[in-house]
């Protein structure tokens, strides 16, 4: 048997230590090929554990995004319940304004969304101009409602309310800069405004659309010193101070659009919602 196995090793010209070694190799090669499948065994397991490791930790972020968002309603909710309570103690003050603040903050909504405004400003504009006469409780009521022409004193101290509204306000932590905007909104962007004649880019970007919303609001309402103006003469009066006094794209989006904005303003269709998430 063994010599017929010699003979046949020989015959076919086959080198019997090459075979030995062939059958090592593939044993050895059967030994890798399972250490491989083990170790990509052990590899899968490890990526599912990690995956469920991963969707735990998503989760868990998932509530804690919903719980913060929650947190950020409820107080956006509060600071907008502060400020129209805030509003209506101004305006008690002054009925010939009665309503002023929110048209202003609607209409300054209205502007700063077409200018594309991101929401989260636009958020703080709307609670800026909700109070952005809030400096006039220290104004004497007689002076507000004086139905004659102010004197130098009068209108100083009218001048000076943008100032004290920042002063009541710039201690308080809002997540936007609303006491800025209120100090600013009568500042004008050739440097002709009050109360530190500021021009151009010094000037937030939200105050200048407020400015224009505030002039336009009250020169269309009726004062104690003369009835309600026409809206155009409210529309031409902004655009013909374009880039000298108020920002001129502010004052183009307003002059080519202001019927569907004015519509827009009297039937109460815009505005911004505060705290609902």
């Amino acid at each position: 048997m063994q010599g017929g196995a010699q003979d046949y090793l020989v015959k076919h010209n086959m080198n019997g230590d090459l075979i030995v070694r062939s059958i090592r190799h593939a044993i050895e090669r059967g030994k890798i090929e399972q250490a491989l499948r083990l170790a990509q065994q052990e590899l899968e397991q490890r990526v599912e554990e990690r995956t469920a490791e991963l969707s735990m930790a998503n989760l868990k972020l998932q509530e804690a995004v919903v719980q913060l968002e929650k947190a950020q309603g409820d107080l956006e909710s509060s600071l907008l319940g502060t400020v129209q309570a805030l509003a209506a103690t101004v305006e008690s003050r002054d009925p010939y304004t009665a309503g002023h603040q929110r048209r202003v903050a609607e209409l300054s909504v209205i502007l700063g969304r077409r200018l594309g405004l991101p929401e989260d400003r636009l958020k703080g504009m709307y609670l800026a101009a909700m109070v952005h006469d809030l400096g006039k409780i220290s104004v004497p009521a007689e002076i507000l409602s004086k139905p004659g022409k102010l004197s130098e004193i009068e209108l100083g101290l009218i001048k000076n309310h943008s100032q004290a509204g920042f002063e009541i306000l710039k201690d308080i932590p809002f997540p936007w800069p609303i006491a800025q905007i209120i100090l600013q909104h009568h500042e004008r962007l050739d440097g002709s405004g009050y109360p530190h004649g500021l021009s151009g880019e010094e000037i937030l970007k939200e105050a200048r659309i407020m400015a224009v919303a505030d002039v336009v609001e009250a020169m269309c309402s009726h004062r104690p010193y003369r009835p309600a103006l026409d809206v155009r003469v409210a529309k031409d009066e902004i655009w013909s101070k374009k880039g000298v006094a108020y920002d001129p794209d502010v004052a183009g989006i307003l002059y080519h659009h202001f019927d569907e904005i004015w519509q827009s303003l009297g039937e109460c269709k815009f505005g911004i919602s505060i705290g609902e998430q």
